[in-house]
Order: structure tokens, then sequence, then C-alpha cells
């Protein structure tokens, strides 16, 4: 299989010589010698970045080995409010420009925000990274419903906050661990106007967000008592019976319906195990077997006089001494009467069975 081609973002084209580190097929190690030796091979901080961007999108695996010392080096060259403005926009770029870089540039974001030093008065990394997604976040409505670039674009963008709002962590006073509630109210508003343009790609893409993050969303809403996400679902239902959108769509729409009633997919652990007994089990019958008395009468041990119907059973089947009471023989192969006896169902009677199946099946799971 041929190697993916990395895209660089036209207006970040960097030039890569023969030292670059995707010449080096042991990592980016060479990144921090050539910086030591005096940043020969990366006359600027552009270049810099946008090579080990190149690198992150071609081998995302590296991240965890390489990330430390990245930021080692940029705590070196990033001392200025414009070097970290730069550094944000080369990021943000990346990470709305190329494909499938948006989870990782969240996390090299987040990566970031803990570990750079430098904090100028105009803000420190994060808070210009926010700074740069309120800038197209304001101009939500008309992307949303401007040309087909122009969607592209801003549904790249929805996406990339959308990986933030699950990535970037806010660390309290007390230590705690947060979600940038301002992130959260931006997604809300976006998809608010993904829905306002019911047009096809505007409607995958807030598929796409609310599969990525809607979990979240739901949890983060319900416990400050919100029920944004039963109005996100109204307006998905008004979508598909009212928008000229195509039936593929409106398929994913459903479905999307469909996986948040399942609680998003997710399965809860059940609760601390208690023997189950006639009084704290509604449904501590439901597997016993069922019994038939000499009337054809049906009864389980749920019966008040299950004993005394039982003992009849047993006393009837001491005329069969060769069968067991699940109906298992015991006599051995070759019986020529059993032989004869067809092993078939008569239809009426197959029909019925599978009519009891079916009920049990549904009281069952009631």
């Amino acid at each position: 299989m041929a190697k993916p081609q990395v895209v660089v973002a036209p207006v970040l084209m960097s030039k890569l010589s023969a030292n670059a580190p995707e010449f080096y097929p042991s990592g980016y190690s060479n990144y921090t010698e050539s910086y030591e030796d005096g940043c020969e091979d990366y006359p600027t901080l552009s270049e810099y970045v946008q090579d080990f961007l190149n690198h992150l999108t071609e081998q995302p695996g590296s991240f965890e080995t390489e990330i430390e010392q990245f930021a080692e080096t940029l705590n070196g060259w990033v001392t200025t409010d414009d070097a970290l403005k730069e550094l944000v926009e080369l990021i943000y770029q990346q990470a709305t420009s190329i494909p499938n870089f948006s989870y990782m540039g969240a996390r090299l974001c987040n990566y970031l925000s803990h570990h750079l030093t430098i904090s100028p008065q105009s803000g420190n990394f994060r808070q210009l990274l926010l700074q740069r997604c309120r800038t197209e976040y304001e101009v939500k409505d008309q992307a949303a419903k401007g040309d087909e670039v122009t969607r592209k674009r801003f549904h790249a963008f929805v996406l990339f906050l959308g990986e933030l709002y699950l990535n970037l962590e806010i660390k309290g006073t007390n230590g705690q661990v947060t979600r940038a509630d301002i992130l959260q109210v931006g997604l809300r508003e976006l998809l608010n106007a993904l829905f306002s343009n019911p047009m096809d790609d505007n409607l995958i893409c807030a598929v796409k967000l609310l599969k990525l993050t809607g979990s979240v969303l739901e949890d983060t809403w319900k416990e400050k008592g919100k029920t944004d996400m039963e109005e996100v679902i109204q307006r998905i239902e008004n979508v598909v019976l009212d928008a000229n959108c195509s039936r593929d769509v409106k398929q994913m729409l459903l479905k999307l319906v469909e996986l948040r009633s399942s609680n998003w997919g997710r399965v809860h652990a059940t609760s601390t195990y208690r023997e189950a007994t006639p009084e704290n089990d509604p449904n501590y019958f439901m597997n016993e077997p069922t019994f038939y008395t000499s009337e054809g009468i049906p009864f389980t041990a749920a019966d008040p006089d299950y004993q005394e119907k039982y003992q009849e059973l047993l006393e009837r089947e001491e005329f069969f001494p060769d069968y067991e009471e699940n109906g298992t023989d015991l006599s051995g192969a070759g019986d020529p009467y059993l032989d004869d006896i067809d092993d078939e169902m008569d239809p009426e009677i197959e029909e019925a069975y599978e009519k009891f199946c079916l009920e049990s099946e549904r009281k069952r799971k009631q």
C-alpha cells in the first residue's frame, strides 16, 4: 500500500530539507539535535512547528514519546506574544485543514496548555486558542449558509471544537479537572446553526458532532437540570419530517436518535448482587419450568397449590419409568415403537408453540 501523502496548508507551507524529520526513519529526535545546534535546519518557528505537525499527521503514534521534548523546545523558542500567537495559528490551521488531525490537534493543544511556560498579558496558550476559535464561531450563521467551500471549512472547525471540548482539561485551584464550559455553550449554538440550515452536509456534520460529544453533553446538561438534548432530538425529528434532505441523511439522523435512546451505546454495570427471592424479585419465577396437570392445565412454582399438583405429576410419571421429567429417552436406541414416531410437530401445535415463545420473550423483556 502506498504511503499516504501529507498535505500542508498552503499558507503554512514549509521547506522540507533532506534533514527534515520526515526523512528520519527512527523518529523525530533530530528535531532537538538541530535546535540545540543552532536550528540550522529550522531558521523560523513556523518551519519547525509545521514539520512537527506533519510528522504527527504521518505518525500519530509518536505523540506520547515525542511531545515532551517538543514542548521543552518550544519553551526555549516561544518567548514573545507574537511567537505564541503564531504557534496557536499553526496548530489551529493544521487541525482544521488536514483530514483526521482534529483529535490529535486537540490533544496537542491540551498538552501545550499545561506545559508552555510563557504567559504574556495578551493571554496564555489556552486563552489565545479559545480567542482564535471565537473568531470562527462568531461567523457561524454566515458560514452554515455559505458556499460549499465555506461550509466545508466551517464543518472542520465544528469537529475540532468538539474534540477540544472532550480533550482540553481545565484544572481548578483545588486540583479538580473539568471541561471548558464555554465550549459546551458554543457547541450548542453550533448545532443550532447547522440545523437551521438543513443542507445535507450541515446535517452530516451535526450527526458527526453528536456521535462524538452527545453522551458527554447530555450528562453535563442533565447535571445542570437542562433539557437541551431533548430539544436537539426534537429538532432532528422535525428535520426528518419537514426538511428536503436526502433519504440517506434522514436515515443517518434516525440512527442517531436510536443511538441516543440506547444511552449512546453505553452499557452500565449491574447493581450490587443480591440473592433473588420471591419477595425482592418480581421476576423470580420467570424462568421456572411450566408443567401440565392431567387435564392439560399449566402450572409453575408460583402457583399456591404447586406442591400438590407436582406430586400428582410425579405419580403419573410412574407409569412411564423409561422417561425422565424433561422427556429424555432412557430406554436406549432401537426401540421399534419409538422409531416409528414422527419427530415433527403438528402444524397447529408448532404455530401455537411459536406464539408462546414470542409471548414469553416479550414478557421477559418487560
